[in-house]
C-alpha cells in the first residue's frame, strides 16, 4: 500500500518529462546530498523540466522524513511513502508508475548511496537520444569498479557471465542498476508481470527490452561503493539471482507476448 505524502502526486501536477527515482530504506545519511548532488547536476545538463522522486519504505532511520524536508525546500523534488518494505524490484515499479503518471518521457533510476555518481547523468541523457535503454556499465571500456573486495568483484563479474550466457545476449553489465529508460520500453514490457527482486529486478527489464526489441546501449561508469551507511547486498542475493536467471527465458517472453497483444488494434477491440 502506498500512503500519501505531502509531494504525492495528483492528477494534473507535477507533469515533467525527465524523472529521477531514487528508492531508499535506511539513507539518512545519503538521502539529502544525494538528491541535492542530482538536482544540481539536472539542472545544468537538463534544465527545469525534470523531476527527482524519492521511493522510501518507511525507514525506521528517518529517511523518509529528511526526503519530506528536502521536498519543501526543493519544488523538483516528490516523495513516494511506501508502507511496507517489500523489496527493491518493488519500490522500482512503484516509482516508474508515479514517473509514468507524471508524464514522464524519460526516467533515470539510480542508487541512493554516491555509487551512481550524479556526474554522469549528462552521458546517460545523451545516449538517451539515441537508444531506448542506456545502462551505466562497469563493464565496457571506460567503465569500472572502486573499493570493492575481491568477493564482491567475482560475485558481480561471475553473476553477469552467467546471465548472458543463460539469456544469449550481448550486454556487458546486465545487474547494474544506473539507467535511463524510455517511456515506450516500460510501457512495452508489461511491467505488471514483473515479480524479481535485487539483481535478478534489473536483468529481467533489461532482458524484456532486448526482447521486444528496443535498442539497448551500454556507456562507461565507474562504480564506488558507498562510503556511508550499509550494503543491502550479500551472497545470499546472488546465490537467488542464479537460481531465478534461466526462468526468464520463459516468463520474459511471455510477458513481452503479452504487451504486444495488449497493444495491437486486435487486443484493444
Amino acid at each position: 500500500m502506498l500512503s500519501r505524502g505531502p509531494c504525492d502526486y495528483a492528477p494534473g501536477a507535477m507533469h515533467a518529462p525527465l524523472w529521477v527515482v531514487i528508492p531508499t530504506y535506511n539513507e539518512a545519511a545519503n538521502v539529502e546530498q544525494i538528491v541535492r548532488a542530482t538536482a544540481d547536476e539536472l539542472s545544468r545538463v537538463a534544465g527545469a523540466d525534470y523531476r527527482i522522486l524519492v521511493v522510501d519504505d518507511s525507514s525506521p532511520d528517518g529517511t523518509g522524513a529528511i526526503a519530506d524536508a528536502i521536498a519543501r525546500q526543493l519544488d523538483v523534488v516528490d516523495v513516494l511513502h511506501r508502507e511496507v518494505k517489500t523489496g527493491l524490484g518493488h519500490a522500482y515499479l512503484a516509482g516508474f508508475a508515479r514517473a509514468l503518471a507524471g508524464g514522464a518521457e524519460l526516467v533515470v533510476e539510480m542508487d541512493a548511496d554516491f555509487s551512481h555518481n550524479p556526474a554522469y547523468l549528462g552521458d546517460l541523457l545523451a545516449a538517451a537520444q539515441e537508444a531506448d535503454l542506456v545502462l551505466g556499465s562497469r563493464y565496457v571500456p571506460g567503465g569500472g569498479v572502486r573499493d570493492w573486495g575481491l568477493l564482491r568483484r567475482l560475485i558481480s563479474r561471475g553473476g553477469g557471465i552467467y546471465a548472458r550466457r543463460i539469456l544469449r545476449v550481448d550486454v556487458q553489465d546486465l545487474t547494474g542498476g544506473f539507467k535511463c529508460i524510455r517511456r515506450e520500453v516500460l510501457e512495452g514490457i508489461d511491467l505488471e508481470s514483473v515479480r524479481a527482486e535485487g539483481y535478478v529486478f534489473q536483468i529481467e527489464v533489461t532482458y524484456r527490452a532486448l526482447l521486444a526489441g528496443f535498442k539497448v546501449k551500454e556507456i562507461p561508469i565507474v562504480f564506488r561503493d558507498r562510503t556511508v551507511g550499509t550494503s543491502k547486498m550479500s551472497p545470499t542475493i546472488a546465490l537467488e539471482a542464479m537460481w531465478l536467471v534461466p526462468r526468464l527465458r520463459r516468463s520474459a517472453r511471455a510477458a513481452i507476448e503479452h504487451a504486444s497483444r495488449r497493444r495491437s488494434p486486435a487486443g484493444a477491440a
